[in-house]
């Protein structure tokens, strides 16, 4: 296993899915101290938590791991594979390999967030995590419930409401057939996102992504927002949840962000600097946060015995 600051260069295990996916999972630190399990997003890989997982390392057990079809993953037969149901018990499979005796503490962003939400809102999974730490990725139920309200609510509300939707419009495109798939084979996708985000943050280590990253992820927006979006249900949890939201987002609106208030007792969230790749452009920002997070939780804990 490599020590703190180590970057991986190829996956410590192997975690079996329930449908067979192999995932590729990576661990730094000692794993005797707290545990922080991190999730990517799209179109990433596990090396998007290089920097936080570095700091983390210091004082803490980090895990990563390549989610089904990105990184050094296998990808499932079809786009069913991509459900969230599926992910979220992929979480759950990946804590209980590299955490059996703890809870660990989870850390998500963009559709690492959103998966990751489902599983602590998922009642038969929740009492096996500690906390989350939420960047950049809300649960797409209370999002689509909060829009419904929104749109709804007079003139102020639909302002809300129409400026996430504004953001959220390359979702349709993502959801098309064949075309996204022709931009990033072309080679024209990844220039135009990388220019994006070196307009809106720059800075940071260049990110690490296959043209298999971009294609397969696609198939998380066209197997969920249709049901969860479009067909919210409420979901709560009673994890400690702090939400981290970049000054200069360009996909979520602070407001959208917020709305899981309404579903979780034990809420805060935080601006920190930087755009929305912040785990990889200014990873101290969030590190700094899950330090603090951990560190209280497990403060709570000890009176009845210590951390779990």
């Amino acid at each position: 296993m490599p020590g703190p600051g180590v970057s991986p260069t190829a996956p410590d295990r192997r975690v079996t899915a329930s449908d067979g996916v192999r995932l590729a999972v990576y661990e730094r630190g000692d794993p005797a101290a707290p545990t922080v399990l991190c999730v990517h997003g799209y179109p990433d890989n596990a090396s998007v938590w290089d920097g936080v997982a570095g700091l983390l390392a210091a004082d803490h057990h980090v895990v990563t791991y390549d989610v089904r079809g990105a990184g050094a993953s296998t990808a499932p037969a079809g786009r069913d594979g991509y459900a969230l149901d599926l992910l979220a018990d992929d979480l759950a499979r990946v804590a209980a390999a590299t955490a059996p005796d703890r809870r660990p503490h989870l850390l998500g962003h963009d559709w690492g967030s959103i998966q990751t939400w489902h599983a602590v809102t998922e009642p038969r999974l929740a009492d096996r995590f500690a906390s989350f730490t939420s960047v950049s990725g809300p649960c797409l139920d209370h999002v689509g419930l909060w829009l419904r309200e929104r749109l709804g609510a007079g003139p102020r509300g639909r302002a809300e409401g129409l400026a996430q939707l504004r953001r959220s419009a390359y979702i349709a495109f993502f959801r098309l057939p064949v075309v996204p798939e022709l931009a990033w084979f072309s080679g024209v996708g990844g220039p135009a996102l990388a220019a994006l985000e070196r307009l809106r943050d720059p800075g940071g280590p260049p990110p690490r992504r296959s043209v298999r990253d971009h294609v397969n992820g696609l198939e998380l927006y066209r197997r969920n927002v249709a049901d969860h979006l479009g067909r919210p249900r409420p979901r709560g949890t009673g994890l400690p949840v702090r939400v981290l939201v970049p000054a200069d987002e360009v996909f979520m609106t602070e407001a959208a962000q917020a709305a899981a208030a309404a579903w979780v007792p034990d809420f805060r969230s935080h601006r920190v600097p930087g755009g929305h790749w912040v785990p990889r452009t200014r990873p101290a920002a969030v590190a700094d946060r899950v330090r603090a997070l951990v560190a209280e939780v497990e403060a709570a804990r000890a009176p009845d015995g210590g951390p779990d």
